[in-house]
């Protein structure tokens, strides 16, 4: 897996937690769908920091190879 395609990955899970805002119901968050959209913005926040972690892991690999 290559930067671009972990940065396309990380635009499409910020794309899903603007969506996801779009669907909660502020007044009553954790009823119906709201529930569905929290736990698919933390599930979208899980993804990103994982592909943050998969990429920071690459670049140290990058480093130790060329030492």
């Amino acid at each position: 897996m290559n930067k671009t395609f972990s940065i396309v990955l990380i635009v499409l899970a910020l794309g899903l937690i603007a969506f996801n805002v779009t669907l909660i119901d502020f007044k009553d968050p954790f009823q119906g769908d709201s529930t569905i959209a929290l736990i698919g913005i933390v599930a979208s926040l899980c993804a990103i920091v994982l592909l943050l972690i998969f990429l920071t892991s690459k670049k140290v690999e990058k480093k130790l190879k060329e030492n």
